[in-house]
């Protein structure tokens, strides 16, 4: 100190600890330089058409090869957050392996310092950081300043006329069984199409497609059993009311659940708790359970099986953390 440094740090990107990653905050996209993909050894069949180019703060614009969605974890054990991020991945000198910019950032929650040189995220076992790399940073910053102008992309402040969030491709509906369909992307390869379209009908028995295709487990072979603190008092929540549209939706749940013998009618329960119902893409309701009580009364172990909400017909091709993700925006 006093310095002007840039935040420079290392984290884990596919199993791969990549150093001399550039934070930057006026950045629209993730960029993983190509000396550094290569060097991963990743298949290069997995980065997928992209078409808009980066557009620099000059105005000047760089085309990428494609985009690839890999792992990166970020922070010290237990203090750690993983999630996927897309990479543009750009074939142009530059003194930075990588640079990860606001979707990144945004999707940790993290909060950066150029000043303290550090960033900072929430995880389930408290705040982690990743500390930036001082003597890294001015090495990277020297560097550039050697490279001839315009070769090293900094800074992108804009990533052509994609919105974000928007999918690199259209997705097609493709017919794996009798009244069973799947979306795969209309951008593959005619070789990986009909390798995929294959596998999926060959396999088209592992997938469940209703709440019929998954059998209760008999409790002979494995019983879950919450972890309550036998302190705490049972909770019950206050009865919402609901519009009739959300009621029948409710109705229609249930009696699929029932009948596929998922849930069992009970009196007087210790504990009650409130439906949640959530609008899907398609126009249709999902319907989950608000456990925020329950999951207070339930103390932190090293491997918790249950969080804020329950996705009650999650069986049937979503996950819990795939819903936990898309609508809380959790990792």
């Amino acid at each position: 100190m006093p310095h002007d440094d840039a935040l420079v740090v290392m984290v884990t990107v596919a199993n791969h600890a990549i150093h001399q990653i550039f934070v930057d905050n006026g950045s629209l996209a993730n960029i993983l330089y190509w000396p550094v993909f290569k060097q991963m050894e990743i298949d290069r069949e997995r980065i997928k058409p992209f078409g808009s180019p980066l557009v620099g703060f000059a105005g000047e614009q760089v085309q990428p090869m494609g985009l690839i969605s890999l792992p990166i974890i970020s922070g010290i054990a237990p203090k750690q957050s993983t999630i996927m991020v897309d990479f543009l991945v750009v074939d142009r000198p530059s003194a930075y392996n990588a640079i990860i910019g606001r979707p990144s950032l945004n999707k940790l929650k993290a909060a950066t310092s150029t000043y303290h040189l550090k960033m900072k995220f929430p995880t389930n076992e408290g705040v982690g950081e990743v500390k930036g790399d001082q003597v890294a940073a001015r090495k990277c910053n020297n560097t550039s300043l050697k490279m001839p102008s315009g070769s090293a992309p900094l800074t992108i402040n804009n990533v052509g006329s994609r919105k974000e969030g928007e999918p690199v491709e259209e997705l097609v509906d493709v017919a794996v069984g009798e009244g069973k369909v799947v979306k795969i992307g209309s951008q593959l390869t005619p070789k990986v199409r009909e390798g995929l379209i294959g596998f999926l009908r060959e396999n088209v028995e592992v997938f469940t497609w209703t709440h019929e295709d998954m059998p209760r487990i008999s409790p002979e072979e494995i019983v879950h059993q919450l972890n309550v603190d036998p302190v705490m008092k049972p909770m019950k929540q206050k009865r919402r009311k609901f519009t009739p549209e959300r009621n029948m939706a409710i109705a229609e749940e249930v009696e699929k659940l029932l009948k596929a013998q998922f849930i069992e009618e009970v009196y007087y329960p210790y504990w009650l708790a409130n439906v949640v119902l959530v609008k899907k893409s398609n126009g249709k309701w999902r319907m989950c359970v608000d456990f925020t009580d329950l999951n207070k009364a339930c103390p932190k172990n090293s491997f918790p099986l249950l969080r804020i909400y329950a996705l009650v017909d999650s069986i049937v091709g979503y996950g819990l953390l795939s819903f936990m993700d898309a609508f809380f925006g959790y990792n």
